[in-house]
């Protein structure tokens, strides 16, 4: 028999993020999902060291690879469509569960329930709080690449996203932030100057 799961995420790719907004540079779900799960993972390791947690780092990562794994069956449906409306955002929610399930059944039997904490992930775990951070860094992110390619239109954006960031009370978040992202507002050039290369 022929499990078509990894086919299925496969086709992540094809699912762009940013629908209603006009972009430089197309973004899709297998790209931020890479994106999120690596600041994931720098997430937990960040905690880890300086503030004596215990994350599974490796965990975080693979959680945030799947985060929205849901979305290569429903769609990106885009955030101010999806929370402008309570109705709209249960509804969505159900689907996310419906798309979810059927994922896991994609999968061979005996490997699901290693799949299921990734696909159907608890909402209530500290690890999926640090997901959802590095979600939200990676948006930002994209909101900064945008902004310095000149387009306006993320402005609103980034100063919303930045602004939730700020209210998450995780210094691995805070040092994140202050420490790694200025980086992708720079250039080449101004990133490369003064690294180990030179």
């Amino acid at each position: 028999m022929a499990f078509h799961f990894f086919a299925y995420i496969n086709r992540m790719k094809y699912i762009n993020r940013w629908g209603l907004m006009r972009n430089t540079r197309p973004e899709n779900d297998t790209e931020h999902s890479q994106q999120t799960a690596m600041i994931a993972h720098a997430l937990a390791l960040i905690a880890n060291r300086r503030y004596q947690k215990h994350y599974d780092a490796g965990y975080v990562m693979a959680l945030a690879l799947y985060h929205d794994a849901s979305e290569v069956i429903t769609g990106d449906m885009p955030t101010p469509v999806k929370h402008n409306n309570p109705f709209i955002r249960q509804e969505y929610g159900r689907l996310e569960r419906i798309a979810n399930e059927r994922l896991i059944s994609m999968l061979p039997e005996d490997l699901r329930d290693d799949y299921r904490p990734l696909i159907q992930h608890d909402e209530t775990t500290p690890e999926w709080r640090l997901v959802k951070a590095a979600d939200k860094i990676s948006a930002y992110i994209k909101c900064v690449e945008e902004k310095k390619a000149g387009n306006g239109e993320f402005e609103n954006a980034a100063y919303t996203i930045r602004s939730s960031i700020d209210r998450i009370d995780l210094p691995e978040v805070r040092d994140f932030m202050r420490e790694c992202v200025p980086g992708f507002g720079m250039t080449l050039d101004e990133i490369s100057e003064g690294s180990p290369l030179d």
